[in-house]
């Protein structure tokens, strides 16, 4: 019995001891944050999850209360025919994401270039496997989201408070 619990356990105790964790949320530059985005954004609401687990940045109620605000100006699905077979029956799909971004200061001074995310994702179709389709659409959007919050997270990652942008023109 002592023979199955230590080989049971040894597992755990080697995964402890190589300094295993799991990936946090980390090395934020601002204390505090305000998200502005259109009611309903998912990718908004999983940066909000992750800002929210990570507990490194505070979400405010108010830009005023800010050190830095994210704006999503536009967040858009879209589908576009790809293909048709001979019989004029879709056969593939584009998928896209596209949204614009920006990160301003306390004083609404720029801390880096506006940015555009243009995502895609092909998808084959069928019309026999419709239900099958609609949930690999889904999951691809899904996809697409999470990708594109990680980005926006990873460039607020490399920020500096101090820093402002000038705008050429």
């Amino acid at each position: 019995m002592n023979r199955r619990l230590f080989l049971a356990s040894l597992p755990v105790a080697l995964a402890a001891g190589c300094g295993f964790q799991l990936r946090r949320l980390e090395g934020m530059p601002f204390s505090t944050l305000y998200v502005d985005a259109p009611t309903g954004s998912p990718v908004a609401q999983r940066i909000l999850a992750a800002l929210k687990a990570s507990r490194s940045t505070r979400l405010v109620a108010s830009a005023s209360e800010a050190e830095a605000v994210l704006k999503i100006d536009k967040e858009e699905r879209t589908k576009a025919i790809l293909s048709l077979s001979g019989a004029g029956r879709v056969i593939e799909y584009r998928l896209g994401l596209n949204l614009v971004y920006n990160i301003s200061g306390k004083d609404k001074r720029p801390l880096a270039e506006p940015e555009i995310i243009d995502l895609s994702r092909d998808m084959t179709y069928s019309d026999t496997d419709l239900l099958a389709k609609k949930a690999e659409e889904k999951l691809l959007y899904s996809d697409m989201e999470d990708n594109a919050a990680l980005r926006i997270i990873r460039r607020l990652q490399a920020l500096s408070p101090a820093t402002t942008v000038e705008h050429s023109g």
